[in-house]
Order: structure tokens, then C-alpha cells, then sequence
């Protein structure tokens, strides 16, 4: 699935670092070539870039950035110049931070991840931090919602694509009879056949589920579920449905309403930017009939604004 962003050809860190350094030179900054630099970059470029800077010039560039640039236009160009394991690290830590926990933040990191991402995260978190990130989730969570976070942070799903149509069906009953088909949740079992069947396999789960249960699965976990830990098992079966669709829609819960989330937005669009973001755009524009790029425009403004729509092409 392709992104937005792609290498630059004829690429050059002594260029490029050149250019930063007289954009951020004298008395006023030229956001404009930081633009033209950081949006049009790959993710591998971009950290080159850093580690030039510093050779040449004896100075950290995220450290420039942050005499230079100001509000949500340095958030984003300071996210830019890290590795994805270790932006989602110090997401997840920021998801964490202070009073109360970003649970969305949480979920939309655990259930984007495969087991090979999440053992990254996992081993970067503790280099930043010096801390255990499923510690530090006891610590910030809390019942049916922790115990959920904890089955997603092990990275222990099956990615094997072989799919057994009868374990489906078994699977599918397991969930009715643990669901709707009782008084009262079995939210471990969601937990055991959810967190750990493969993608292609819960495909098949979900379609014998609406069988058995004559609805779709999402209608059942809201009508028996709520809060965070809705939140989470929504979150799964719609990254599994189409991965696509389910950041599109993150995206619009970003932007809707007053006010816009910025940490989500940003978070999304440099997360993606490589992965699926052209996937994301069409099916933003499927499902809300108006480009991506329409909805950024009227919802945020100045350098950031113009970055995040370079980035998006």
C-alpha cells in the first residue's frame, strides 16, 4: 500500500543541511525551504539529514527547530525528524503524561501495529524512557480496558494467512455465547480470540458471526460494551475490516466538532505518510464525499497547515 511520500532522486544531506542552515541563518526564519525539505523527504532521508547537520555544523538541527519554530508548525517538523518506533514511543509516553490517559491514542498505536512494530516500540520506549512501557500501562490503565491493553502489547497475534473455516465458525459461536447470547460480557474471551487470531482468520470470524448472531459484530460490542474498552474492541474490528477506512475515520474524529486534535492528526499523517496514506485519502473522500486535504485546509492554518498538505501531495 503506497504513501504519500516517496525518497527524493538525486538526494543530498550536505545540500539539504546547506539550505536548513540558511533558512534558520540571521534574523528570521524561511519556513518555506524547512517546507520544501522536510515534506518532500523519506523518513530515511530525514534522519540522515539530522545526522549531517550535526557533522557539519556542530549543532543538533531538532534543537534549531526549537529556537527557530514555534506552536503546532514545530510539533510537526520535530516529529518528522525521528524513527516511527521511536515517535510512537514518546506518543505512547505523551498518551501517558500528566493527569488522565489518551486512551484513544493508546488503541489506535496497539491495534496499528503487527507483532514485529510492537516489540520495536516496545524495545525503543525503554532506551527513551528507562522505563517498561507495559509497566508504565498497568500503571495508567484499568480494568477490562488494561487487561485489553496488555493482550495487544505482548505482539503475540498469529500472522499466519492459513485459515480453517470450522475454527472460524467455533470462534464466531465463542464470541455469541460470550456476548449477547448471556447475561452479562466474557470480555476475556473477546480478548483471547481478538488479540490473538490472525487478520484473515477474524475476517472470516466476523462473517460467521453475523451469521450465527444476525448482526455485525460492531452492533453487538456496543450494545454490551462501552467506554474504553468499546473504544478498543471497535478499534480492532475496524483496523481488520479495512485498514484504510479505520485511520480515515480517526482522522475525521481529529477535525470534527470544536476545536481539532492535533496530537491524532499529526500522529496519523507522519505514521502513514510511507504505509497507506494514499489508501486513507480515497477512502476519506469515499466515506465524507470531500478531500482530506479540504478538511486540513479549513481546520488548520499557517506553516503547519502547508506542511501537513505537502506531505499529503
Amino acid at each position: 500500500m503506497p504513501g504519500t511520500i516517496t525518497p527524493a532522486t538525486d538526494f543530498s544531506a550536505d545540500k539539504d543541511c546547506q539550505e536548513l542552515r540558511n533558512a534558520m541563518k540571521g534574523l528570521g526564519t524561511n519556513e518555506t525551504k524547512i517546507i520544501n525539505i522536510l515534506g518532500n523527504r523519506s523518513r530515511e532521508q530525514r534522519l540522515q539529514i539530522a545526522l549531517v547537520f550535526k557533522t557539519m555544523y556542530g549543532k543538533d538541527l531538532l534543537m534549531e527547530f526549537k529556537s527557530e519554530l514555534s506552536a503546532n508548525f514545530l510539533r510537526l517538523c520535530k516529529c518528522l525528524l525521528f524513527s516511527i518506533p521511536q515517535y510512537l514511543a514518546k506518543e505512547l509516553k505523551r498518551a501517558m503524561k500528566g493527569s488522565g490517559t489518551d486512551e484513544r491514542a493508546l488503541v489506535e498505536i496497539l491495534v496499528g501495529l503487527d507483532n514485529r512494530g510492537i516489540a520495536e516500540v516496545k524495545h525503543i520506549y525503554k532506551s527513551m524512557f528507562e522505563a517498561e512501557l507495559e509497566r508504565e500501562i498497568v500503571s495508567e490503565t484499568s480494568g477490562d480496558f488494561k487487561r485489553l491493553a496488555l493482550s495487544l502489547l505482548q505482539g503475540n497475534r498469529d500472522e499466519n494467512d492459513v485459515v480453517d473455516k470450522e475454527v472460524a465458525k467455533e470462534d464466531a459461536l465463542e464470541l455469541f455465547n460470550a456476548g449477547i447470547n448471556r447475561f452479562g460480557t466474557d470480555e476475556s474471551k473477546f480478548n483471547s480470540i481478538l488479540c490473538a487470531r490472525s487478520y484473515r482468520h477474524l475476517k472470516m470470524v466476523f462473517a460467521e458471526y453475523k451469521m450465527v448472531a444476525g448482526e455485525d459484530i460492531e452492533k453487538s460490542i456496543r450494545s454490551e460494551m462501552s467506554g474504553e474498552l468499546e473504544l478498543g474492541f471497535l478499534s480492532i474490528i475496524k483496523r481488520i475490516k479495512n485498514t484504510p477506512t479505520y485511520f480515515a475515520e480517526e482522522l475525521y474524529k481529529s477535525m470534527k466538532g470544536l476545536g481539532t486534535d492535533d496530537d491524532q492528526l499529526i500522529r496519523i499523517i507522519v505514521w502513514r505518510s510511507e504505509i497507506d496514506l494514499v489508501e486513507i485519502k480515497g477512502a476519506f473522500e469515499s466515506l465524507y464525499a470531500k478531500p482530506l486535504r479540504d478538511f486540513i485546509k479549513e481546520d488548520t492554518s499557517g506553516d503547519f497547515k502547508t506542511l501537513l498538505l505537502t506531505i499529503l501531495k
